[in-house]
């Protein structure tokens, strides 16, 4: 076993700066329960150990380097595959494969279909199955089903493959934050999960540009939207390989760290009380999921907002093109609307970390769509228009942030690997509701309007605003609830939740924590953060607005 000695602190700002458990100069090595978390059983076997600030920095560095780029990637590639259908929409398939209106409607909605229809499978793979392998092998799959689309030339045939490609996408997204909960504290995880799903808006502006291009190929033996599909899943093959190759499944498992490193990278999640991988599925953990108010309140937010998204992002361009636009100019009007997601998603993520308030952001995004929708509703549809209408569409567009937010609001406020995964699997399924509806409340039929589609729009975009007022106070009755416990229990009613505390002020919560620590002589046996519990069963858990 390599040599996990902590190292001697240089000075005093180094001493306050010591990641806890600071006052430890030796290792500990404790035995921990079977049902436990696999990171206590890790930290069991190779000790406890303090470290500093600048060694959890260099790890988490490294953790940003590797790890990121990997789920970025892989929901990009989940993105521009799923959004291939919207992309063609406009080349000619309802024409080169004999499609009727309502059955463009119906290739939007089975693909989250499938994926509702597979999530629960989803979490039950995740929490049984080495993660990296899981979501590479869904990635590979994903990309040959998007590649086979091009040999389809009917609706049955697409309807079919478009079904495949969702139950292979259906791991995706759960997987993303499953890692991000595995990987960052509390308080890095709003960021991260805003660049992976930022990634919807670089698909908007890679994919607009790679369909214009491969929009003037033209054959007489393959149809443009062949091209298009071929070109989007050999490229989600390919990187599906790479992702098998270079993803670990688990910090304890990082091969790519030292061993010190790996230590540091559990050891600093401890605080997150929510577990790192169990590899167990408990049926109380689900049980808890299905009876838990606040993830029927998510699970409805995420329904309402899924439902708008869902028709704007299958219509979006036929809706652009009724503006009138031609088919390619429709196509680059699309591009800006990437560049407003990339910006507000990582803009709104960042206000909701500094301020510590997501559901007060989540109802301040919310307004931006409500206008756009009112303004696509009311203002007539002309040459003199279309600048309006373009402004109408983009503010639209910001309904883009609000998914990724109440994801990690749901997931930071989740705890036991059972239920974050079946926690997650419910919001997802909650997405996959919704954008089966979406698609299904516009129809050709209504263009250039679309009045029926945009008003079930506004009506989500008015329950959002109200959801995310109402939200964070009932999370503030569960955290009176679990401070009245912990004083039953003899322990602080007011603790530091130090897996929110921004770095700046570290070295305070550090002091805070560490007279906590005497007092309660907090070890790996009687810590609740890495004992696998559900947040509800956990007096420890912090609630976070």
């Amino acid at each position: 076993m390599a040599d996990i000695e902590p190292k001697k602190a240089s000075g005093a700002a180094d001493t306050a700066d010591a990641i806890t458990p600071v006052e430890e100069s030796t290792q500990r090595i404790h035995a921990v329960s079977s049902r436990a978390d696999k990171a206590a059983q890790f930290i069991a076997e190779h000790g406890e150990v303090s470290f500093t600030y600048e060694e959890e920095r260099r790890v988490l560095r490294r953790i940003d380097v590797r790890i990121l780029p990997l789920i970025l990637g892989a929901y990009f590639f989940q993105q521009l595959d799923k959004s291939s259908l919207s992309y063609v929409s406009i080349f000619g398939i309802m024409e080169d494969a004999h499609l009727k209106s309502l059955e463009y409607s119906w290739l939007g909605s089975i693909l989250y279909l499938a994926q509702l229809i597979f999530q629960p499978l989803a979490a039950f793979l995740l929490v049984k199955l080495p993660t990296g392998k899981v979501i590479g092998t869904a990635v590979i799959c994903w990309g040959a089903c998007a590649a086979i689309m091009a040999a389809c030339t009917n609706f049955g045939s697409l309807l079919a493959l478009r079904f495949l490609l969702g139950s292979f996408e259906a791991m995706i997204a759960p997987s993303c934050l499953a890692v991000t909960q595995m990987w960052w504290r509390r308080s890095e995880q709003t960021l991260r999960a805003s660049y992976w799903n930022a990634m919807n808006g670089v698909t908007f502006i890679v994919g607009s540009l790679v369909t214009y291009g491969l929009g003037h190929i033209m054959s007489t033996k393959i149809y443009r939207y062949q091209t298009i599909f071929i070109f989007c899943g050999v490229l989600t093959v390919i990187f599906g390989i790479v992702f098998l190759v270079f993803m670990p499944d688990s910090p304890m498992e990082a091969k790519y760290l030292s061993e010190r490193e790996r230590i540091i990278a559990v050891e600093r999640l401890r605080a997150n009380q929510m577990g790192v991988a169990s590899r167990q599925w408990k049926w109380d953990h689900v049980k808890e999921t299905l009876t838990d108010f606040k993830t029927l309140l998510w699970f409805i937010l995420i329904v309402a907002i899924s439902i708008a998204s869902g028709g704007i992002s299958t219509f979006g361009n036929l809706i652009l093109k009724d503006f009138g636009f031609t088919n390619f100019n429709a196509i680059l009007f699309s591009m800006p609307t990437g560049v407003i997601q990339v910006a507000i998603i990582i803009g709104s993520a960042w206000l909701a970390t500094r301020i510590g308030r997501k559901g007060i952001v989540i109802t301040g995004l919310a307004c931006l769509p409500t206008i756009g929708t009112v303004l696509m509703l009311t203002v007539p549809r002309n040459e003199h228009n279309k600048g309006v209408l373009l402004l109408g569409y983009y503010l639209v567009q910001c309904l883009g942030a609000i998914t990724p937010m109440v994801y990690a609001w749901s997931a930071q406020n989740t705890g036991g690997d059972t239920k974050k995964k079946t926690s997650s699997a419910m919001m997802f399924m909650g997405m996959c509701t919704g954008n089966i509806i979406g698609p299904l409340l516009y129809n050709t039929k209504d263009a250039p309007l679309y009045r029926p589609g945009l008003i079930a729009n506004l009506i989500m975009f008015i329950t959002v605003g109200v959801l995310g007022l109402l939200i964070p106070m009932y999370l503030m009755v569960l955290n009176r609830w679990h401070a009245k416990r912990r004083e039953e229990l003899g322990k602080q009613a007011n603790v530091v939740d130090e897996s929110m505390v921004r770095r700046k002020d570290m070295q305070e919560s550090k002091a805070v924590e560490l007279e906590q620590n005497e007092q309660l002589g907090t070890n790996i046996e009687d810590d609740n953060g890495l004992n696998d519990l559900p947040d509800l069963k956990n007096e420890d858990f912090i609630y976070v607005y």
